[in-house]
């Protein structure tokens, strides 16, 4: 069965980072992760991800610097964040930075996450 496409997860949670690359498998997706920011630049930077889940708070490198490296205008990919911080700050400085969908991560699921990467690779 091909492949529905590469996404990249960048997250320092060993738990989340392994549901996440379980789950995005089992729909069908190759998966990579990245434990920080600057694991993720590597990575985008080895080959760019068709998609890339990017937690805000990570050590090293923050989701924030990662966005700032690839602004919208420059990348080919869609970044979904994913943040534990529930205030309109981070959701503020998330969409002025280019992020294209944008999760806090106790009022979300791996279906609705699943959901919104298909829908930005469509």
């Amino acid at each position: 069965m091909a492949s529905k496409g590469d996404i990249l997860f960048a997250e320092d949670d060993p738990v989340l980072r392994e549901i996440y690359r379980k789950k995005f498998t089992i729909a069908g997706y190759d998966v990579r992760t990245a434990v920080d920011g600057a694991e993720t630049i590597a990575a985008i930077e080895e080959k760019a991800p068709d998609a890339l889940v990017l937690d805000i708070n990570m050590p090293v490198v923050n989701g924030f610097e990662v966005l700032r490296k690839y602004p919208k205008t420059a990348r080919k990919f869609p970044i979904v964040l994913l943040t534990n911080l529930a205030d309109d700050h981070t959701r503020e400085e998330g969409e002025r930075l280019g992020g294209d969908g944008f999760f806090i991560k106790s009022q979300m699921t791996i279906k609705t996450l699943i959901e919104m990467v298909e829908k930005l690779l469509r």
